[in-house]
């Protein structure tokens, strides 16, 4: 143990001084050193296989925690949930039952009742944690269609209805869940990119008029490109009108939940019959810790099974609670501790400190942006992403196209920075998704400059 905490605080130290996330090496390359491992051939020796283990992984690892890293939702984690993963892999706990768990299952719950709290439900909510965003969305519409077929409804009928930019997860889940091939209706965002009531009132009673079934809508608290929240409120009202069941994906936005100043922006969230919440995104936890929140316990009973060797049901009432009841998973690691020993050392409001910094980093930058010669902005800033391209005065689409891509692989090489790319109306774009309480406006102007620096050189080569 001690050798491998020395080991990553040599790794730490060496990034450090590197200049910026990443070392830039080809896919190729890291194929290649990792091919060359005989696997069969043990090394027999811990330095041997640590040093190993940083040639094949650690020493080309991409970290989350340099400023210079703004390209997926991936956060900077907080040092008491370091702490508790510790402990979680250490005494290795599974909370699939209570004989397996025992303190660790009331933890869970605690933690799920806190939540569902936050959000705004009341005495009969309930949840699981997951693994990721995914699997929480994949566990809500699988409740939203076992409601629809316990009432009555045909699997053929049931359709789905989800902001165009909302997560590609919905439709994976239609897939998984056997819905129909057209199951999922997209429906239209507004300048602003939140999903546009009036589109969606059209589009519910389309599926009606054409003897569907509107199964479920889904609605994003927090979009992966523009962190657009769709209007709740609306939303809510149009679901409960046509009796459809509402989820709100709030994996990424669901960390405004711990920001007195930035929660109303989820109001309606309450009125949601499912909620994703990933607490390995605005909550800053290690991956992987995911939540699953329903307003009515009762649903959850769609994906109980009981097995006599692991949790049968009961028949000496011992009230054993076990939470594989209520899970698409059996064995689950003990994720939760690591946003319990996060509450209980640094408490909510650090937490929702840390958001308000990066959604107002954000904001300071997509105002710098707006003004920038050379640098066009898409939208402006609505949670922590900023979405521009390399675009001066006379600069066509189709060479900012191009540019976009080659502009993110060169920063990338060189070593710079980090950036995500997107697709707005079929044009590239770049994105920065700031989950960085630490980076500061100059950290995150510098990328930006780099890329204004980057489109000029690579400009002069394509005339050339």
């Amino acid at each position: 143990m001690r050798l491998g905490l020395e080991h990553l605080a040599g790794a730490l130290t060496a990034q450090s001084a590197q200049a910026g996330p990443a070392t830039g090496v080809l896919p190729e390359q890291a194929a290649k050193v990792v091919a060359d491992v005989d696997l069969d051939r043990p090394l027999g020796d811990t330095g041997a296989a640590l040093a190993e283990m940083s040639r094949v992984w650690l020493d080309d690892a991409v970290w989350f925690h340099d400023p210079a890293y703004v390209a997926h939702l991936n956060c900077p984690v907080v040092v008491p949930a370091l702490l508790a993963e510790l402990f979680v892999s250490s005494v290795n706990s599974s909370l699939d039952t209570f004989d397996q768990s025992v303190g660790g299952t009331f933890v869970e719950r605690h933690l799920i009742d806190w939540t569902a709290g936050r959000i705004g439900f009341g005495a009969t909510a309930d949840g699981i944690f997951t693994s990721g965003g995914t699997q929480s969305n994949l566990q809500g519409l699988h409740l939203a269609r076992d409601a629809a077929l316990a009432a009555g409804h045909a699997i053929a009928d049931l359709q789905v209805l989800a902001s165009a930019d909302g997560h590609f997860s919905v439709q994976k889940a239609a897939k998984l869940l056997g819905l129909s091939p057209d199951a999922v209706v997209t429906v239209a965002v507004d300048a602003d990119h939140r999903m546009d009531p009036a589109a969606l009132s059209r589009a519910l009673t389309g599926v009606r008029a054409a003897g569907r079934v509107p199964m479920a809508v889904v609605a994003t608290a927090g979009t992966t490109d523009f962190g657009a929240i769709d209007p709740l409120p609306a939303v809510a009202a149009l679901a409960e009108a046509h009796g459809a069941w509402l989820h709100v994906d709030a994996a990424y936005g669901g960390g405004l939940l711990t920001s007195a100043r930035l929660r109303p922006r989820l109001a309606g969230i309450e009125r949601a019959d499912s909620v994703t919440v990933d607490y390995h995104k605005t909550w800053f936890q290690p991956v992987s810790a995911s939540a699953l929140l329903v307003r009515d316990s009762r649903h959850l009973r769609h994906v109980t099974w009981h097995a006599d060797y692991l949790n049968p049901k009961d028949p000496e009432g011992t009230g054993h609670p076990n939470q594989v009841d209520k899970s698409l998973q059996t064995t689950r690691r003990f994720d939760a501790l690591k946003l319990w020993l996060t509450l209980r050392v640094m408490g909510p409001d650090t937490i929702g400190g840390y958001v308000e910094d990066v959604v107002d980093l954000a904001t300071a930058v997509g105002d710098r942006l707006a003004h920038h010669p050379e640098l066009e902005l898409a939208a402006t800033p609505q949670l922590s992403t900023v979405v521009f391209r390399y675009r001066p005065a006379g600069l066509t689409e189709d060479t900012a196209d191009l540019l976009a891509g080659r502009i993110r692989s060169t920063l990338y090489e060189r070593g710079t920075a980090m950036v995500a790319a997107t697709k707005v109306a079929g044009r590239c774009w770049l994105k920065l998704t700031l989950l960085n309480p630490m980076a500061s406006v100059t950290d995150v102007l510098a990328v930006t400059d780099a890329v204004a620096a980057l489109g000029r050189e690579l400009t002069a080569e394509v005339a050339a």
